[in-house]
């Protein structure tokens, strides 16, 4: 959905942006495209390879600025480099396809590799450090809590069984282990929700997501707009959230007036979802959703 989220910015020629997921380029590249020679726009990659990737074609751009680092510093990197206020600001959630398809990052269980599946490799607790060190009862939640798991305490169990046994370090390894709690007619989808659940709590991409929403809403200019592309119900549920009500927990607060206390406003009442071509073409894209909110 790249022109759709990007048309969602309504960029403005002369305006200022941030891209909080760079990866391979390409919404920079479009926003870019829509710019003007006073335009201005920051992006923001955590994962040192994006630097080397095929988004490097802009680097040479001086409109452009790339910031390493984790996008839940928002605030503190755009004050940085002397910015205040944006006029939009975009994030596209997904795993890029250079991560999943690196059999050596662990973000895939179609390949047998190190147990990695962090972001940022510089630093940080591994998929095999947290399961071989953490409790039963903190697998269970994850697994439940991040993947959406049923039968998140069997499989934390079984876990617990395998490293006993022998320590943990391979995704490979880990399949195994759960083999027998793995359905045969749903396998893709069962491991697909358990590696998810692993890279979420990794990476702690909710709490981090959290802070991007809250900082976002304080630097968009009035006017200004936030276009976030989410893969998953628990990241959706969050943007919706804090794009409803200001708050991603779904809380709501009221003035002395009774009015609610939210800095942004639905663009779309109705989630943007990929067009079939789209899909047909790039099949991780059916399950993404396109939120646009304007900041009043």
């Amino acid at each position: 959905m790249l022109k759709e989220s990007v048309d969602g910015l309504a960029v403005k020629p002369h305006g200022t942006y941030v891209d909080v997921t760079f990866g391979g380029g390409g919404h920079s590249r479009e926003i870019l495209s829509r710019l003007g020679g006073k335009g201005r726009l920051i992006a923001l990659d955590q994962d040192a390879e994006a630097e080397a990737g095929p988004g490097a074609a802009v680097f040479g751009d001086r409109r452009f600025t790339l910031v390493r680092g984790s996008f839940r510093f928002l605030r503190g990197y755009l004050r940085y480099h002397g910015v205040e206020e944006v006029d939009g600001i975009l994030g596209d959630l997904g795993v890029s396809w250079r991560q999943l398809d690196a059999a050596e990052r662990g973000f895939s269980f179609r390949f047998d590799a190190p147990l990695d599946m962090r972001m940022n490799r510089q630093g940080g607790c591994t998929a095999e450090e947290l399961l071989n060190a953490r409790s039963v009862q903190e697998l269970s939640r994850i697994f439940a809590g991040y993947g959406e798991l049923s039968n998140a305490a069997k499989v934390a169990r079984l876990v617990d069984a395998a490293r006993r046994q022998s320590r943990i370090t391979t995704t490979g390894a880990l399949v195994e282990a759960l083999r027998p709690l793995i359905p045969p007619l749903g396998e893709h989808k069962y491991l697909a929700k358990l590696f998810q659940a692993l890279r979420i709590e990794v990476n702690q991409e909710m709490p981090a997501l959290a802070q991007m929403l809250e900082q976002a809403a304080k630097v968009l200019k009035v006017g200004g707009r936030l276009a976030v592309i989410t893969y998953h119900s628990l990241e959706d549920r969050m943007v919706k959230n804090f794009i409803r009500c200001g708050s991603v927990s779904g809380r709501t607060e009221k003035d002395a007036y009774g009015r609610l206390i939210a800095p942004l406003q639905a663009v779309n009442r109705k989630v943007v979802a990929p067009q079939e071509a789209e899909i047909r073409t790039n099949t991780r894209a059916r399950s993404a959703k396109l939120r646009i909110a304007q900041k009043i």
